[in-house]
């Protein structure tokens, strides 16, 4: 491994570190909007992260996971609603060529998954229909809202994940 090599791996960990620490901290710290059927995520947010580094993919995944640890999720929380945050990051990586797309795979995921978590895990009474509806309407929120405000500031500072390639260089 070359030592240019050793760099890229050393800031792509330290990138999906710094992004799992940040959705730990923005779940917990807005804790009374974070859980429940009617949620707003501020963390959701990051999830427009892909579309500057694919170390967002893990470091959203570990984030959703700790987050809901820590947040006194149960185990199907912690396991689905994480698994429909790493479905999303991989979605808003493989769309990343249109911003715009890209927080539509995290929207569909916990509108599909989170419902069905808070259904038969939390025994959440609402029919299931209702709540996908609550919880699109968070992540649209969330995303869309507050993410595209984050990406749009990340666009003028796009040097920040990564060093900006001379003229010629290439990808490789």
């Amino acid at each position: 491994m070359t030592m240019q090599n050793r760099r890229a791996s050393i800031l792509k960990l330290t990138q999906g570190a710094a992004i799992a620490a940040l959705y730990v901290v923005l779940t917990l710290i807005f804790a009374p909007i974070s859980f429940g059927e009617m949620q707003v995520r501020i963390s959701e947010a990051l999830t427009i992260l892909p579309l500057f580094t694919p170390a967002a993919i893990p470091g959203l995944f570990v984030g959703c996971i700790l987050a809901n640890l820590l947040g006194g999720a149960i185990v199907w929380d912690v396991v689905f609603g994480s698994l429909a945050t790493l479905i999303g990051a991989v979605g808003g990586y493989l769309l990343r060529k249109n911003r715009w797309l890209v927080p539509l795979p995290t929207v569909l995921a916990n509108g599909i998954i989170v419902p069905f978590v808070l259904r038969y895990g939390y025994q959440v009474p609402l029919p299931i229909p209702l709540m996908m509806v609550y919880v699109v309407v968070g992540e649209i929120i969330s995303c869309y809202g507050l993410g595209e405000l984050l990406c749009s500031v990340l666009l003028r500072h796009r040097h920040i994940f990564g060093p900006r390639k001379a003229e010629g260089q290439s990808d490789k």
